[in-house]
């Protein structure tokens, strides 16, 4: 379905007593939802938002950073989402380069440079006309060299990735999707536009505990950790839950399997910030491919790198109000991800960039990442190099453990399973600290915090 207009606004047209968010402090319809976007375009207006301005939002997914966001969009600007654990001197070096005129900080610091914008709902209502082209996103790269990439998305592009899914995966107007990934993060508004294109429900439950949180819910993203807790606390029923979408860490089989037997359906697949989350999915199988290409997007691998390009491709990154390209000079995006594709099906063996070499060898963490992943007790790995005189390089195994007092086992374990050079010459476990602030923990992190434990 092609919209004409506002999602929300569309859908109250529709179906204006139809259930558009489950919150914490109850229902809100779609009649409901646009009268309050309404209400806060009004104000952001009359604050000096105009169309084209760029607006950066920190803070946790809440109702009123949901509201603003679309209040802002009505507004016609481009949002800028913040993870409220950026250090301010990454965001004074990385702000003057968005063209960023306002700045909504909720329980959190205010954005260093911007004017500050204030969440005051008026009277009223203010909306710049529906251009479905038009830029409505900034969504920051991982920053894995340098500082991080300003992807920008239009309405057109977001919706495109959304229906991609949405087809797949059989989420429809009467079903719904718990918001459980935030908002800075691509796979977070990958939710919000599967939402907005289906005219379904959206929760929001952000201070519930997740079984809690998915009362009423069919649909959720989550982490492999995240699901094998749900399953493990919650030995009977989980309700309407009928479908997961994973992500950031290898799926170990027996999830799955466990989940299966609990009549939900495992999804698994690859995607990036710039082709606006998800590009290629399947059912969870155990298989190491990463599926098919989803409709509107199409794949090439180029001297073992992956390229991509569709729909759902974002503009170009911003910087000093211009768009830098993305694409190469034969029109596609080089991902720098390292893979394989045969019969229309990918299969990614890691980032070329974490390639490393131990004593002349290569070693693709992610591949070892993969074969510990299939112990029982594992929970999540992250496999980095750390410094060594004699070999340059050798690999350590940093894991989240079922029972921690697994971890000493873990070494004979892979004996048979890894080529020697492969194997961790030293296994640690997961800190908290290194959980914090996203969905993917950084493997620069990772392997700066395993320097310092020498």
């Amino acid at each position: 379905m092609m919209l004409a207009n506002y999602p929300w606004r569309h859908w109250a047209g529709l179906a204006p007593a139809k259930v558009a968010l489950y919150s914490q402090n109850g229902e809100i319809s779609w009649q409901q939802l646009a009268n309050r976007v309404d209400s806060l375009a009004a104000s952001f207006h009359r604050q000096g938002v105009n169309a084209g301005m760029g607006v950066a939002l920190r803070g946790r997914n809440s109702m009123p950073l949901l509201l603003s966001w679309l209040a802002l969009l009505q507004c016609g600007a481009r949002v800028l989402p913040l993870n409220p654990q950026l250090p301010d001197t990454l965001l004074e070096a990385l702000i003057p380069s968005l063209t960023i005129h306002f700045a909504l900080s909720f329980d959190c610091d205010a954005v260093p440079g911007p004017a500050v914008l204030h969440y005051q709902p008026l009277a009223g209502e203010w909306a710049e006309p529906w251009q479905p082209d038009r830029f409505v996103s900034m969504t920051l790269t991982s920053g894995s060299t340098g500082l991080p990439k300003a992807a920008v998305h239009t309405a057109s592009a977001q919706l495109a990735s959304a229906r991609g899914v949405t087809a797949l995966m059989a989420f429809g107007c009467d079903d719904c999707w718990l918001l459980s990934l935030p908002l800075f993060h691509v796979s977070g508004q990958g939710i919000l536009w599967r939402w907005l294109v289906t005219g379904a429900a959206l929760a929001l439950r952000p201070d519930q505990p997740l079984p809690l949180a998915l009362q009423g819910c069919t649909h959720a993203s989550l982490v492999p950790t995240q699901l094998w807790r749900l399953l493990s606390d919650n030995p009977v029923s989980l309700g309407n839950l009928k479908a997961v979408l994973l992500g950031g860490a290898a799926i170990p089989v027996a999830l799955t399997d466990t989940a299966q037997q609990r009549g939900i359906a495992c999804w698994c697949g690859y995607g990036m910030t710039e082709m606006a989350s998800t590009v290629t999915a399947k059912r969870a199988n155990g298989l190491g491919d990463v599926g098919q290409p989803l409709a509107g997007r199409q794949v090439r691998v180029v001297d073992n790198e992956v390229w991509l390009r569709g729909d759902s491709l974002a503009s170009g990154y911003w910087q000093q109000g211009h768009l830098l390209p993305l694409l190469n000079s034969e029109g596609w995006f080089a991902t720098r991800d390292r893979g394989t594709y045969t019969s229309n099906t990918l299969t990614i063996h890691g980032r070329l960039d974490n390639l490393f070499f131990s004593g002349g060898e290569s070693i693709q963490p992610e591949e070892v990442e993969r074969i510990i992943m299939a112990h029982p007790q594992v929970q999540q790995v992250i496999v980095v190099p750390r410094e060594d005189e004699e070999f340059g390089h050798r690999p350590v195994a940093v894991v989240e453990l079922v029972d921690s007092g697994a971890l000493a086992t873990l070494s004979d374990w892979i004996q048979d399973k890894l080529a020697r050079f492969q194997q961790p010459v030293q296994w640690l476990l997961l800190p908290d600290t290194l959980r914090q602030g996203g969905i993917k923990i950084s493997r620069n992190a990772v392997m700066h915090w395993v320097a310092e434990q020498q």
